[in-house]
């Protein structure tokens, strides 16, 4: 069941006639993933095609009309539009998309994680129980950073989770979560964390031609002790030595919720006259990034190029283009499974990593209740990948 061509051959019954519900949050991402299953389910040869357990399957979208309606208070309520009895849905909602707007009290307000994940439930509820297997795609984890309780306080993702399974969700998705182990929450129910590695690779290479990817010419570094696995995962793929930054903080203050960082410390092989692929689940302010790579380029590294699949920008770009403009950096990557401001889009630095496909895959594969394990691990995609560009032929 490998893909070949852009293509999955998928020979199982479905679960249920597919349906996907895209939150406003999530829009242009959920009608991308929608015009790849039109395309694939229209292409594809299956000699059943045509019976009762494969009904409805071919349509020419298989978004599912909903609707949040708000009070003036700022109240609302979920509401579902068309019949969803028996279907299997797929429920897709970016918690991060703070463009978005409404009324309080005649008063605008942006709407936080917190409004997100409630819309989220008020869908949830709409259903009333009447779709045959109900998932999650929640790229960014809903308080995912709130996984652990280091002194009295509420541990707010694994009282999430529990939530939604409790509403009936059978499985979650979500894409490198900050910390996987928050899934003991819900040891009974579907729980994937997914890693964009190879959309990362498929971006740099597109956007950069004289790479020499070998241990001599490029190094993978970790920004701190936490995202290790990724940074080992991605220099074992491509054959890369790696190193890794701890954080010294100072655990006598905090500010904004965390104890702030004195200094980054490094630990690993020489980089010098080497690229480095700086890799992170996410860029919230981008202050401990910048001072990776520059802590990075005066131990002489030669070109930086930052991955982390969640690219909040949370204090704005202005960072981000004076590090450019003074070569600490030289090209940043970031998935669209979170709101991508029109601003971030138009910086020359900036390459944004495309997830639609790869969610239509996973929407598709689940739908037949087939194996996904093919596509949680892309090695063998990321070296045929590697492969052409050696050749050229990217």
């Amino acid at each position: 069941m490998a893909i070949h061509e852009g293509k999955r051959k998928l020979e199982s019954i479905p679960v249920g006639k597919l349906g996907v519900i895209s939150l406003e949050s999530c829009k242009s991402l959920g009608e991308k993933v929608d015009k790849y299953l039109v395309d694939w389910r229209t292409e594809r040869e299956n000699e059943h095609k045509n019976t009762l357990a494969f009904s409805g399957y071919q349509r020419d979208s298989y978004l599912i009309n909903t609707k949040i309606s708000r009070f003036g208070t700022g109240e609302a309520k979920g509401a579902i539009k068309e019949s969803i009895r028996g279907m299997d849905l797929f429920l897709m909602v970016d918690v991060c998309n703070y463009s978005m707007t409404y009324k309080v009290c005649g008063k605008e307000n942006h709407m936080s994680p917190d409004d997100h994940y409630a819309d989220l439930k008020r869908i949830i509820a709409a259903l009333g129980g009447k779709a045959r297997r109900i998932s999650v795609i929640m790229p960014f984890l809903y308080e995912g950073r709130q996984h652990k309780r280091t002194s009295r306080e509420s541990l707010d993702c694994a009282i999430a989770l529990q939530e939604l399974v409790k509403m009936g969700v059978d499985n979650i998705i979500t894409f490198d979560a900050h910390d996987a182990r928050v899934q003991n929450a819900i040891p009974l129910r579907g729980f994937e964390t997914i890693q964009p590695a190879y959309q990362f690779m498929k971006g740099l290479l597109n956007s950069v031609k004289d790479l020499k990817i070998d241990a001599k010419n490029m190094m993978v570094i970790s920004p701190d002790e936490g995202g290790m696995n990724r940074a080992i995962y991605l220099a074992n793929v491509l054959g890369l030595d790696m190193g890794m930054f701890y954080k010294r903080r100072d655990y006598t203050r905090v500010v904004d919720g965390k104890n702030p960082i004195v200094a980054h410390e490094f630990l690993g092989a020489n980089v010098e006259g080497k690229d480095v692929l700086v890799i992170d689940d996410m860029i919230s302010s981008g202050e401990s990034i910048l001072d990776v790579a520059s802590e990075l380029k005066q131990r002489k590294a030669k070109r930086i190029f930052v991955m982390a699949t969640f690219g909040l920008f949370t204090n704005g770009l202005k960072a981000f283009d004076e590090a450019y403009e003074g070569g600490l950096i030289d090209k940043v990557l970031t998935t669209n499974c979170v709101y991508q401001s029109p601003e971030l889009l138009q910086r020359d630095w900036y390459v944004s990593c495309d997830m639609s496909k790869y969610i239509a895959f996973i929407i598709d594969t689940l739908n037949h209740d087939s194996s996904i394990s093919d596509l949680l691990n892309p090695n063998n995609r990321i070296q045929r990948l590697v492969a052409r560009y050696k050749e050229g032929l990217l």
